[in-house]
């Protein structure tokens, strides 16, 4: 079916929406539906269901993956390349401008007073899309269930996201999936690669930025905030690149900029190796996410909705959702110190819950405001 519209309407259409997409991963794959399927007619309704099966099944961030595949739909890679490309830039250049001020004005009162109010509300607006993301994808599932519990312990006492264990979720619950009758060994290459260990010693900064950050992005299935956790184990525990306030600095950034969640990697790499670790790391983070949607396209159609992959994804879903828990509780440990750390956090959660139309930007810029004002007073 030949396409309605040129490659060059959708690329400004994504562009737009990385400016002003504000919302996470649901809203935008809403806005997708919204604009492309009915509005414009551009994409039917099955390339869309489809582009959002893979995208929920493989690791990526959801709505950049799909963004990916719609590009995909009808000019191939020349597309998904250039529609993932416009998707991801307008954010990536405002982490950018917001890392360089930070940088610059980093040590500055008012810039941490700021900072206090927004990472308490960070706290709240994680805690609450953990809760979202259980009550869908889990159900009443008491196997997910099983598996996201053990994970969020594990990630809580340990202070970091463990690999294998996300990975067993996965294959425990393929295991027990009744119908999932085939071994769908290919399944588990790509996981398993990623524990490779290299031998050669990386001593340069950016290659270590390249290598961590591009199994980050491995691993990131359908939240940008399930890289949350992935991320302060490695930024912060392991390489010590970071302190414990400026990571949440860096998740409160990906709040308050539109597009992809995860596009906090940038901010994050701009703070350890300026401009160029910003580059290496938002480029190692989505070049998993961009072979993961282009590679097995032409093949989806066939294999998507094999038992045995859906089993498996399903329990490596469950167990990143017990990772983001996990984490809330480590970030929120060290964030939530006084009262009125706590009170922030609170007040976002009750918003959160009661007034279902507010979106999170408004939030960050309320909480910024009370930190600043509070922060001085006291």
């Amino acid at each position: 079916m030949e396409p309605t519209y040129k490659l060059k309407d959708l690329i400004v259409y994504f562009l737009k929406l990385g400016t002003i997409g504000f919302g996470g991963p649901v809203a935008l794959v809403g806005y997708m539906h919204r604009d492309l399927v009915e509005k414009r007619n551009w994409i039917t309704e099955e390339d869309y269901k489809e582009g959002l099966a893979l995208a929920q099944l493989a690791p990526g961030p959801l709505a950049a993956q799909l963004s990916i595949y719609l590009g995909y739909v009808h000019y191939r890679v020349i597309g998904a390349t250039l529609v993932g490309l416009a998707f991801v830039l307008p954010s990536f250049l405002m982490v950018l401008g917001i890392g360089y001020a930070y940088v610059k004005a980093g040590g500055l009162p008012w810039m941490q007073a700021v900072f206090y109010g927004i990472g308490a509300a960070v706290i709240g607006i994680i805690a609450i899309s953990s809760y979202k993301l259980s009550k869908k994808s889990l159900g009443k599932n008491w196997l997910l269930w099983g598996i996201a519990v053990v994970v969020a312990v594990a990630t809580f006492i340990t202070e970091r996201e463990i690999l294998w264990l996300i990975l067993a979720g996965g294959i425990i619950t393929w295991l027990y999936s009744a119908s999932a009758k085939s071994k769908a060994k290919a399944l588990f290459i790509s996981p398993f690669l990623l524990q490779i260990t290299t031998s050669i010693t990386l001593n340069e900064k950016l290659s270590q930025i390249g290598w961590f950050f591009f199994k980050a992005g491995a691993f990131v299935f359908g939240s940008g905030l399930a890289i949350v956790p992935f991320l302060y184990g490695g930024v912060v525990k392991d390489h010590q690149w970071l302190g414990d306030q400026q990571f949440l600095d860096a998740v409160a950034v990906a709040m308050i900029t539109p597009g992809p969640v995860v596009i906090t990697v940038g901010f994050i790499g701009y703070l350890v190796a300026g401009f160029p670790g910003a580059c290496i790391a938002a480029l190692a983070t989505f070049l998993p996410c961009y072979l993961f949607t282009v590679l097995p396209a032409p093949y989806f159609k066939k294999y998507g909705k094999h038992p045995a992959i859906k089993a498996f994804v399903d329990g490596v879903t469950a167990a990143a959702i017990g990772a983001i828990i996990g984490a809330v509780f480590v970030l929120g440990k060290r964030q939530i110190t006084d009262v009125v750390s706590a009170v922030i956090t609170v007040l976002t959660i009750v918003v959160l819950l009661k007034f279902k139309k507010v979106q999170e930007p408004i939030i960050i810029v309320v909480a910024a405001i009370l930190g600043l004002v509070l922060k001085t007073w006291l």
